[in-house]
C-alpha cells in the first residue's frame, strides 16, 4: 500500500472514530460537571482528529474550541482570547527573524564560513560534527526544518563525491551524516525558548500555572541536556564509522568551491544580522539582570521589553530597514509565507488548554491518575512521563501532543503535591527527542525523502537517541528538583 493510501486510509479512520469516541465518552457516567464533561469529549475528538490528521491541526486545533462555544462552556469572547497571547506575538516575530536569515542566505554563510574551517576536515567523525554543529546551533534560531533543508545539498555534495571516486563504505558514512542533521537540529531546537514551537507552548501553559521563565532560564536549564544527547549523538556515530577514511584535501575543496559561490555580503544579510543581535540581546538581557541581583532593572524589563514585543519589534524592523529603495528587508509576500498553521495551531490549543484546566477536568484526571503512583517513587513517574512522551511524539505531531498532555500533566502534579514547573519542563524538551520514525519530525522527513536512509537504519539509531534521551533528561529533571 502507498503512503497516500495509508494517509487517505488514516484520514478516514479518525473523521469516524473521532465522533464516535466522544459520544462514548460524554455517555460514560463520571464525577465531572457538565463543562468538564464536555471538554473531555472535545479532547478525544480533537486528539484523535490531530493522530490521524484529517483536517491541518490548526484547524482542529479551532475547531475544538468553536465546539466548546457551541456546546455553551465558554462565551466566544473568551474562547478566542488565546489568539492574542504573548507568546502568538513570540512566536510571529521570531518566525520573521527567521524567514530573514533564510530569504537573504544567511544562515547559508554562516553553515559554509563554519565548515570551511580545517579543523572539520581532518577525519570522517569532524565532518559530521561540523554538519552537525551548523544544525544544532541554527537551529536554536532557525526553524529545525529550514536548517535541515538548507544543510541537505551539503552533505549529499560530499557523499556523491565518495561515492564517484568508490570509497568503502560509503553506505555507512551516507547514513550517519544524514541521521546526524537531522537529530542535531531536532535537538538543538530544544535549547532556546524560540527554537521550537512546542517550547513556546509550554511555555505558555507554564506562565498560566503561575510560572514565570524568561529567555536565559531556559537557555541555562535546556543547554545542559541537549548538549550531553547531542554529545552522545556524536559517541554513537564515532564508533559506528570508526573505519572509515577519505581524503580530506578533496574535501576542502568541495567546500572552498561551495563558498566561492557565495556573493558577496548583501545590505538585507546586514540588516538581518543587525535585527537578529539586538532581539538576541534584548532576550538575554532580563536574565542577565537577574543573574546579577538587580531585581529592579529586571522587573522594569521585563515589564517594558518582554520577549514578545521585543520579537515583533524586530519584525517590524525588518520590513522598514530598507535593501533598495521602496524595499525592506522582509516584504507583505514574506509575511504570507510564515508558518501560520503553527500559530493557528497554538492559539486554539492554548484556548483549549484553559478549558481543560479551567472546567476541572484537568483537576479530575490528576485525581484518578494520582491514586496509582506513589510520592516516593519520583525518579519513575518522572522518568515514566518523558519516555511517553517522546514514543507518542513518533506517531503523532508534538505540538498537538504538548497541547493536549501539558494541562492534564499539570492537573497531576498538582494532586501530588510536586513542584510542577521541571517535569513539565521535561516533558517539553522530550517533545522534541522524537528520532525513529520519519513522520516523527520534518528533519526526520526530509532527510529520509533524500533516498538514502533505510528506514531499519532510522529505527535502529532512533531507538539509541530515543532511550538515552529520556535517561539524560530524567537526570537533569531529577537534579533540578532537588
Amino acid at each position: 500500500m502507498s503512503i497516500s493510501k495509508i494517509e487517505k486510509f488514516r484520514r478516514e479512520i479518525g473523521l469516524f472514530l473521532a465522533p464516535f469516541l466522544a459520544v462514548v465518552v460524554y455517555l460514560i457516567p463520571m464525577e465531572l460537571n457538565r463543562d468538564a464533561h464536555i471538554v473531555f469529549a472535545i479532547m478525544v475528538f480533537c486528539l484523535v482528529f490531530w493522530l490521524t490528521e484529517v483536517i491541518p491541526l490548526s484547524m482542529t486545533a479551532l475547531l475544538g474550541v468553536t465546539l466548546a462555544v457551541i456546546f455553551g462552556v465558554v462565551s466566544v469572547k473568551e474562547a478566542f482570547l488565546s489568539l492574542g497571547h504573548p507568546v502568538i506575538l513570540l512566536f510571529i516575530g521570531s518566525f520573521l527573524i527567521a524567514q530573514a536569515m533564510t530569504k537573504h542566505g544567511l544562515d547559508r554563510r554562516f553553515a559554509l564560513n563554519l565548515l570551511s574551517k580545517d579543523f572539520f576536515l581532518k577525519s570522517p567523525i569532524r565532518l559530521i560534527a561540523g554538519f552537525s554543529i551548523i544544525a544544532f546551533l541554527l537551529s536554536m534560531w532557525v526553524s529545525n526544518t529550514a536548517t535541515t533543508a538548507m544543510l541537505l545539498p551539503l552533505v549529499l555534495g560530499i557523499i556523491q563525491m565518495f561515492k564517484s571516486k568508490k570509497i568503502p563504505d560509503t553506505g555507512r558514512f551516507t547514513v550517519f551524516a544524514l541521521l546526524s542533521v537531522a537529530y542535531s537540529a531536532s535537538i538543538g531546537g530544544a535549547t532556546t525558548l524560540i527554537g521550537t514551537p512546542t517550547n513556546l507552548i509550554g511555555a505558555g501553559f507554564l506562565r498560566e500555572a503561575g510560572y514565570d521563565i524568561d529567555f536565559l532560564k531556559w537557555f541555562f536549564l535546556a543547554l545542559p541536556i541537549t548538549l550531553l544527547s547531542y554529545i552522545a549523538l556524536l559517541f554513537y556515530i564515532k564508533f559506528h564509522i570508526r573505519n572509515f577514511s577519505f581524503d580530506k584535501e578533496k574535501i576542502k575543496h568541495i567546500i572552498k568551491e561551495e563558498k566561492k559561490r557565495l556573493p558577496k555580503i548583501s545590505i538585507g544579510e546586514r540588516n538581518t544580522l543587525f535585527v537578529f543581535s539586538l532581539a538576541a540581546f534584548l532576550w538575554i538581557l532580563p536574565g542577565l539582570a537577574n543573574m546579577l541581583g538587580n531585581e529592579a532593572v529586571y522587573k522594569f524589563l521585563k515589564s517594558h521589553l518582554p520577549e514578545a514585543v521585543v520579537a515583533l519589534t524586530a519584525g517590524v524592523l525588518l520590513f522598514l530597514l530598507p535593501v533598495k529603495k521602496g524595499e525592506g528587508t522582509l516584504t507583505a509576500s514574506d509575511l504570507r509565507e510564515l508558518d501560520w498553521d503553527t500559530v493557528l495551531l497554538f492559539g486554539g490549543g492554548l484556548a483549549l488548554g484553559k478549558l481543560i484546566i479551567k472546567t476541572g477536568l484537568a483537576e479530575y484526571i490528576g485525581k484518578q491518575v494520582a491514586g496509582f503512583i506513589s510520592p516516593e517513587a519520583v525518579v519513575l513517574f518522572v522518568f515514566t512521563l518523558v519516555i511517553a512522551m517522546i514514543f507518542l511524539t513518533e506517531i503523532s505531531s508534538n505540538t498537538a501532543t504538548v497541547i493536549t498532555f501539558a494541562p492534564i500533566l499539570i492537573g497531576i502534579l498538582t494532586q501530588l503535591n510536586v513542584d510542577l514547573f521541571y517535569p513539565i519542563f521535561g516533558v517539553i524538551i522530550a517533545a522534541s527527542f522524537a528520532f525513529m520514525l520519519p513522520i516523527a519530525t520534518p528533519p526526520n522527513a526530509i532527510i529520509y525523502g533524500s533516498r538514502h536512509i533505510p528506514i531499519t537504519s532510522m529505527i535502529k539509531v532512533g531507538f539509541f537517541m530515543n532511550i538515552i534521551g529520556s535517561v539524560i533528561i530524567t537526570i537533569f529533571i531529577i537534579i533540578y528538583m532537588k
